[in-house]
């Protein structure tokens, strides 16, 4: 402690407030007698220089920040494809306005604005675009096992691995969000439902966050060009292949409803197909969760 404060030239009691802080961050500094303050282990930091040299799009790195999302909704003059990733989000959220815990250095937090040409009347199933992609791109990692999850999670053995937010600016853009565990413990506490990490997954000891972040980025600024010109069927395949319920009995809840059925997939729109006793239904809105018996 004392050498902290001679080399910053603050007192212990101030180094103290910031280690604090940092313990905020979801970085679990301890403090070894004789020894001082200890990281529990490296941290990967995300490489800007590096992310810009192989990416077409302006970045913009912000290490603590609110919310991506939020930044790139209150930015003006921006380009289409411009991305903010950061280390550590304050208030990151998910989809229904959920918090999206966001530990230091530990996943992938990142947001991309995207200008579409016929206006965000036309981004119909625009979430499911989005979450084949980043299935499609952890597979090129030697990922293998990931499932989607109607209407746009990602999921392994039926635990969360990805959320998508989407955020529309104005009548012609929209902010993709996407938060991606990638090396968070088992132990994370401020998470209700069943999750996991690609650490987990992947069954390795690492895993490069730049190198992700940069196929992401490319794949989804490739991919969104695609979606313009084609629409969500080209993609119907590609999810139904991934879809973990595919074929399955599932209960649909919308509000107090319940829907029982076979899942069949997604159609040209992105709704959700339950084939019924009343035939092949199609949903595509309200407050939907999809549950396997």
């Amino acid at each position: 402690m004392r050498a902290l404060s001679i080399r910053f030239d603050i007192s212990p009691t101030e180094i103290q407030k910031h280690i604090e802080g940092i313990r905020e961050w979801g970085i679990n500094i301890s403090y070894l007698k004789e020894k001082g303050y200890q990281l529990p282990e490296t941290i990967d930091f995300l490489n800007a220089r590096l992310i810009r040299s192989k990416i077409g799009n302006s970045l913009k790195l912000i290490p603590i920040i609110d919310s991506t999302n939020q930044y790139l909704l209150d930015s003006s003059s921006i380009k289409s494809g411009t991305v903010c990733i950061s280390e550590h989000q304050t208030k990151g959220r998910g989809r229904r306005g959920r918090k999206w815990v966001s530990p230091f250095g530990k996943n992938l937090y990142f947001s991309m604005y995207w200008k579409l040409n016929s206006g965000i009347d036309s981004a119909v199933g625009l979430s499911i675009v989005i979450a084949v992609i980043i299935v499609e791109v952890l597979s090129t990692f030697g990922i293998k096992g990931v499932k989607l999850k109607w209407p746009n999670d990602l999921c392994y053995k039926d635990r969360k691995l990805a959320g998508i937010l989407i955020e529309s600016v104005n009548k012609e853009s929209l902010v993709i969000g996407i938060g991606l565990n990638l090396l968070m413990k088992s132990t994370k506490e401020g998470i209700s439902s069943p999750w996991t990490s690609l650490i987990e997954v992947a069954d390795r000891s690492s895993l490069d966050r730049n190198e992700l972040a940069i196929a992401l980025i490319n794949a989804l600024y490739s991919e969104l060009k695609y979606y313009e010109l084609h629409g969500v069927r080209k993609f119907i395949k590609r999810w139904n292949q991934l879809d973990n319920y595919f074929g399955k009995k599932v209960i649909l809840l919308i509000g107090e409803n319940k829907i029982e059925g076979i899942e069949h997939g997604i159609n040209e729109k992105g709704a959700l197909l339950i084939k019924t006793s009343k035939g092949l239904e199609n949903y595509i809105s309200g407050e939907i969760s999809l549950r396997g018996y």
